[in-house]
């Protein structure tokens, strides 16, 4: 539920009275702010030292992100700052233009994305796959961790990643203890804190990790390196100052600040969102609340504000209610930044080294390794993370989506074609499965070229994009294939179809064309016979499919299901019960009616010959709405002599509805007029009447045979269970159970 009228919120209390939302915000959000403060301070404070940037600016985009987007972001409980994901490109930022400049930069950024917000286009920064975001993160944090593995040696670190990893074996010969044990000891921490009591592990593990940090150095005998802030908050504030650099090399920065700020925000709300249960955020707002930071953060002198999954996390889990947690976290950060200045300055440099490698690391993650290796994408992964860390942040985006890109285009165009001998047969059967276009000529052509010259051929294409070349070049071969005298068969599995090819430019097929050409009622057409039209069509489309499976069944007419139905032609029994040929032995009648005495005994007959021949298993009645013989038999009219004197077995019908039998009460209650709930009273009635012939109850009783009631409502499509006292829906779990092997 929301907190707030805006989009993203979450709780209904701000939507009732002032009182209540107050109390909300003082029970949950204030105690969740106060966490979400305690972890966002040292990342702050890190993050701007691994930038390179001045400690204070990590402190004012933690402020500004925590009041100004969490004030007007489109998810309610995200939580925003500076980033880890920013931190190597806003390093390179501040190596080529300075400071100041990279302010501008920043805040010019924050405006972009503000136009990205307004133009309502922020979905379309999350069409970027998936994998070279998880890899370009964890590029990142390899960047991260290497760089201040050598701050936690006592070392200074560069901006490229080969210059710290030659500068590596130096760094550890040349190592001071203090900072290693203090990095190490941060470490440890974070790194064993799961496995604290629960009760402890309410505090943030960051919070304790650098607290123990600085009390390391000041009991260690040896003099630890510690940050620096030159005056408070407000006296390390500037104003930028435009880029002297190339206009098109300052609005590609903007350009990919922009959109790497835009892009960890939306995956990061959308995390936020799962972690609620689905909620939905506002991109567009979110963007333009982001956006709003970034203007403000680059104008005061600090850093670029993301949404942080970090920080967003441990707000859900401290169990924040609304937006109040977040702003109240920046406020708390600013009275911590203003009033305690000293403080901030007994950290070590080292014990914010600790911290940012294990983050680095924990950017990298298993499970994404894992899908990218199972999806098929791990050399776009390894090469997004290889120029990440080799090269730039750019550079490593650009070569993964490139990478990407042609990878999606090969699947996309891949197609498989085949052609081979069909074993004890005097045939060839050549397959083409895929899109099938001018790229797969020299294959196509190849594969066709090795059918011997005499053979009958089948082509079975299963083909969901054909275009011109394509279909010129199998409907040419087939031609002089056939001039010669061979026969070709086609056997048209796909949604894409070899007649379609010259009259329109191609396009995607689409499933539904194929569902209305095997199930779909005929389409009539003058002058022509819809059974003819409908057999030919088999033939060529589907006939291929069904033929090896009844080969099996020839010498098998066995079946699991006695299944009596109506007459009515919108009512196809194999189609509701997802069953194929040798499933059902299917009778049909008007009504669905079962005779009792008189001359008629073919449906007793039929449920003999299943029961004692064909082993069924289950017998069904199966009923349906608008049916044509419930309406004659409710409204008592005269059908003529042959449809009265079988209307009269359901008689007993009739009589059961009227004395308020419970199966019309229960259908009543659920919305069924009076017609389709005597419909349900006859399957009632129907099943009763079958449990009563000696040949079922034999059945019931040493084979286990099952006697069920269904009734499809033509409205819904749906099959709704007929008990003896009531109506219920097929759940998808016993759908499941049941079609699990055994």
């Amino acid at each position: 539920m929301a907190t707030d009228n805006g989009p993203g919120a979450t709780d209904a209390t701000a939507r009732s009275s002032p009182h209540d939302f107050l109390r909300s915000v003082l029970r949950h959000d204030v105690p969740a702010s106060v966490v979400v403060f305690l972890v966002a301070l040292p990342l702050s404070i890190g993050i701007a030292v691994a930038s390179g940037a001045p400690v204070a600016a990590g402190l004012i985009a933690a402020v500004i992100g925590g009041v100004v987007a969490g004030s007007l972001g489109g998810s309610a409980l995200q939580v925003s700052g500076p980033a880890a994901g920013l931190t190597v490109v806003v390093a390179e930022t501040i190596n080529q233009f300075g400071w100041r400049a990279t302010c501008f930069i920043v805040a010019a950024a924050g405006v972009l994305q503000i136009l990205f917000g307004l133009s309502r286009i922020a979905r379309a920064a999350l069409a970027v796959a998936p994998v070279v975001v998880h890899a370009m993160l964890a590029g990142i944090g390899l960047t991260i961790a290497l760089q201040q593995s050598l701050v936690l040696l006592g070392g200074v670190s560069s901006s490229s990643s080969l210059d710290n990893l030659a500068a590596l074996p130096e760094g550890l010969r040349a190592a001071r203890w203090g900072e290693v044990v203090v990095g190490g000891a941060v470490m440890a921490i974070l790194l064993g804190w799961k496995f604290v009591p629960a009760r402890i592990r309410v505090v943030p593990a960051p919070l304790v990790a650098i607290l123990a940090g600085v009390a390391l150095a000041f009991v260690l005998p040896t003099s630890v390196e510690r940050i620096m802030l030159n005056g408070s908050l407000f006296d390390a504030m500037s104003l930028p100052e435009v880029p002297a650099a190339p206009w098109w090399s300052v609005a590609f920065t903007v350009l990919t600040i922009a959109l790497i700020a835009s892009v960890e925000s939306l995956l990061s709300a959308v995390a936020v969102g799962r972690m609620r249960g689905g909620e939905r955020a506002d991109f567009d707002r979110e963007l333009i609340g982001q956006g709003s930071a970034n203007v403000l953060s680059g104008l005061a002198g600090g850093l670029p504000v993301t949404g942080v999954i970090v920080r967003s996390a441990t707000n859900v889990r401290a169990g924040a209610r609304s937006r109040a947690s977040a702003v109240l976290h920046g406020v708390w950060i600013l009275v911590f930044s203003v009033a305690l200045v000293g403080v901030v300055e007994q950290i070590p440099k080292a014990a914010l080294a600790g911290l940012l490698i294990v983050i680095g690391v924990q950017l990298v993650k298993l499970a994404h390794i894992k899908r990218a290796l199972r999806t098929g994408d791990l050399l776009v992964y390894v090469v997004t993370v290889s120029g990440v860390v080799f090269g730039n942040l750019l550079e490593g985006v650009v070569a993964g989506l490139a990478l990407a890109f042609a990878l999606l285009l090969w699947r996309v165009a891949k197609v498989t074609i085949t052609a081979a001998p069909v074993p004890g047969a005097d045939r060839w059967l050549v397959t083409v499965d895929g899109s099938c276009t001018f790229l797969a000529l020299p294959k196509l052509s190849a594969k066709l070229a090795d059918v011997p010259a005499g053979v009958d051929v089948t082509v079975e294409m299963t083909v969901d994009f054909l275009d011109h070349a394509a279909s010129e070049a199998i409907a040419e071969w087939a031609e002089h294939r056939e001039k010669n005298g061979g026969t070709v068969d086609f056997v048209e599995m796909g949604t894409a179809r070899m007649a379609r090819a010259d009259t329109a430019p191609p396009v995607r097929g689409q499933s539904r064309k194929v569902i209305d050409e095997a199930i779909g009622p005929w389409r009539r057409t003058g002058g022509v016979d819809p059974i003819a039209a409908g057999i030919a069509a088999y033939h060529r489309g589907h006939a291929h499919l069904l033929r090896p499976h009844l080969h099996g069944l020839r010498d098998r007419p066995d079946a699991g299901t006695f299944f009596l139905t109506c007459a009515d032609a919108r009512i196809v029994p194999n189609v509701i019960t997802n069953s194929g040929p040798g499933d059902l032995f299917t009778v049909r009648n008007v009504g669905n009616l079962v005779p009792v005495g008189g001359s008629d005994v073919s449906v007793e007959a039929a449920l003999i010959y299943a029961l004692d021949k064909l082993d069924v298993r289950s017998v069904v009645v199966c009923g349906h709405s608008g049916c044509g013989a419930m309406e004659a038999l409710y409204g008592q009219v005269r059908a003529g002599p042959g449809l009265d004197d079988w209307l009269a077995h359901a008689q007993p019908t009739l009589a059961a509805f009227h004395r308020g039998h419970p199966v019309a009460e229960a259908a009543r209650l659920a919305g069924f007029g009076p017609v389709d709930q005597l419909g349900m009273v006859n399957v009632a009635r129907q099943v009763a009447t079958l449990i009563d012939y000696p040949a079922v109850r034999a059945g019931m009783a040493e084979r286990g045979v099952a006697v069920t009631g269904l009734f499809f409502d033509l409205a819904t499509a749906r099959v709704i269970e007929v008990t003896a006292d009531g109506i219920g829906e097929f759940d998808d779990v016993r759908g499941r159970i049941a079609a699990e092997p055994v």
